[in-house]
This record gives structure tokens, C-alpha cells and sequence, in this order.
């Protein structure tokens, strides 16, 4: 399975991190969310609870599960050629997720939530990708994370950070795709909210296509000729 890059880079980073608490590397006392301790410089501490998503279990393998298949699915299918926007999204869906975290104080790890909120952006945009549990229960993909809410219920987990990443998910795909729908219909100014830095997208390489994009269209050459497509035209 060919994973794109920042899918690839989140998995890995996901996978090393627990494998180095497993095998006593790291110690996950440093990596939970704690306000206090970012406010005291421990900063990192706004990227890690994302990162480790419990010791090697049942629940580990279903989070790297969905973690794989709906961030690969969501890199390769809205935003392919867009890696600016994945990362702005997830960088949105951290933000969020860290805002609202402190509301549910016996929550100290965050990655399940990410994981939910891209569980419900993938079934919101493949509506019609039909599904099934256990090969019981069949029903489309809009409506996964609640399966996925309610089985986590039955066996007991708790089911805090799973409703704050489908919160999330719902508020993003609103920015995302219905606000810019409504805005260009009333005629509204500002017609995207979640758009790409230009720093972000020249770190992930799309600010350098965009200008040879650009000048590969059209540039005045100094005899008065124009170049359209990388072709010398003479006016």
C-alpha cells in the first residue's frame, strides 16, 4: 500500500512514538496534554498527545486502522496535489481539539479524537460508499463514526474525545465546504475561511509550481514578445 507523504510521515511518527513507550524509550508522562506545563515552555506537548495512541493493544490497532485508511483516503482523493490544505486541516483539527480538551479533564491523550474528526470529514465527502460491521450492520459513510461511537460505547471505552473529534470534523466541513458554497450564493466577500499560508504552501512545495506555473503562462520577454505556455509569441 503506497501511502502519501504526509499520511505517511503522521503514521510513522505515530507508530516510532508508541514502539518507544513500549519498549521504555520514552515515558508517556512527558507527552500528555497539560496546559499548565505548555504555559511552563514544554510546548511539544501541543503536538505529542497526538502521537501516541496507547501501549500495543486491540484499541491501537483500530486507531492505526483508521488512522491509515481515511487520512491516506482523504490526502489521495480532496486533497490530492493540495498537501497545504491537509495540513492546514489538520493543523485546524489539533487547534480545536486542544481548545476543547481541557473540558474533559480525565482526557490526557488526543489522537483518537483526530482520528474521529477525519473518520467524519471522509464519510461526509463519500456519502455514497455503502459499509458494513461485521458483515451485520450495513449503512453508508456519513454515518461510520457514529457506528464507530456507539461500538466504543457497548465495550466500555470512554466516548469524550470521540464526540469532540466528530464536533470538530462537523465545524471544518462546514468551513470547508458549505460556507464557501453559501458565500458565493449571497454574494459575500470573503468566500473561503480555511485557506493555505503562503508560507505553508511554499514548505510543502506548492508556492514554487505556482510561480513557474505562472511564469511558464505568460512573461514579456524584452523584445516585446510574449511567452504563453513556454512558447515565444511576437505581438
Amino acid at each position: 500500500m503506497d501511502i502519501p507523504p504526509v499520511s505517511r510521515i503522521y503514521f510513522t511518527t505515530a507508530f516510532l512514538t508508541t514502539t518507544c513507550c513500549a519498549i521504555e524509550v520514552i515515558n508517556p508522562y512527558y507527552l500528555y496534554y497539560n496546559t499548565e506545563l505548555i504555559f511552563e515552555g514544554q510546548i511539544w506537548r501541543l503536538i505529542s498527545p497526538f502521537l501516541f495512541f496507547g501501549l500495543f493493544s486491540i484499541d491501537f490497532v483500530f486507531n492505526m486502522y483508521f488512522l491509515v485508511r481515511h487520512c491516506r483516503q482523504l490526502e489521495e482523493g480532496d486533497f490530492r496535489g493540495k498537501p497545504s490544505q491537509f495540513v492546514l486541516m489538520l493543523m485546524f483539527g489539533i487547534a480545536m481539539i486542544c481548545i476543547l480538551a481541557p473540558f474533559l479533564q480525565s482526557h490526557n491523550f488526543l489522537g483518537s479524537a483526530l482520528t474521529f474528526m477525519m473518520t467524519y470529514v471522509w464519510g461526509r465527502r463519500n456519502e455514497d460508499v455503502r459499509m458494513s460491521m461485521f458483515g451485520i450492520i450495513s449503512f453508508t459513510a456519513p454515518y461510520l463514526p457514529w457506528v464507530m461511537l456507539g461500538f466504543g460505547f457497548l465495550v466500555g471505552n470512554p466516548i469524550g474525545m470521540s464526540i469532540v473529534g466528530i464536533l470538530v470534523g462537523h465545524t471544518y466541513f462546514f468551513l470547508q465546504y458549505v460556507y464557501p458554497v453559501i458565500a458565493e450564493l449571497r454574494g459575500w466577500r470573503i468566500k473561503k475561511l480555511l485557506v493555505p499560508p503562503r508560507i505553508l504552501r511554499y514548505l510543502c512545495g506548492e508556492e514554487v509550481e505556482d510561480i513557474r506555473l505562472a511564469n511558464g503562462i505568460m512573461m514579456r520577454g524584452a523584445n516585446g514578445g510574449m511567452l504563453v505556455e513556454g512558447h515565444d509569441h511576437q505581438d
